[in-house]
């Protein structure tokens, strides 16, 4: 079953960007490495060279779990999409229903997440909550410390 993740233009090509850079950077240095480790004698009492191909084979993991999550990246036009309930990319204004604080959050693919910015990733459990919910319902967010109640004051794009 392939993950398909909705992307910002702007985040599909840093991922792109992220790839390129493993494979056209990083790979040929972790090669170069293993071949400069290679001509220095015996392979197994070589630390040099078990710590190139360590880093390889954590490398080569890397890039082919990027290749399958750009493979089901989906760029998403925002000017599409209906406002009026929570979907990937809507900002969203919550306020925690306990303490009346508020938060706005942007709903993203988890490897655009950061909550510094207010990025939300949609697989998380308060965004897995709002998805859906429209302004003026109550989202009640099963997280770590119990259930959490949001109300939707605002969608927007």
């Amino acid at each position: 079953m392939s993950d398909i993740s909705y992307y910002t233009p702007e985040g599909f090509q840093k991922l792109k960007e992220e790839l390129e850079y493993l494979e056209s950077v990083e790979r040929p240095r972790v090669t170069q490495e293993i071949a400069d480790a290679r001509d220095k004698g015996d392979l197994s009492e070589n630390a040099e060279y078990h710590a190139a191909k360590e880093e390889q084979s954590h490398l080569e993991f890397k890039i082919a779990k990027l290749k399958n999550v750009f493979s089901n990246a989906r760029i998403i036009d925002e000017s599409q999409l209906d406002i009026s309930k929570v979907l990937v990319l809507s900002k969203v204004k919550i306020k925690n229903v306990a303490n009346k604080m508020e938060f706005t959050y942007t709903l993203v693919a988890d490897s655009e997440s950061d909550i510094k910015q207010g990025k939300l990733s949609v697989n998380s459990p308060i965004g897995k909550g709002l998805l859906g919910t429209q302004v003026g319902d109550i989202a009640e967010i099963q997280v770590p410390n119990g259930i959490m109640k949001f109300e939707i004051v605002e969608i927007s794009r």
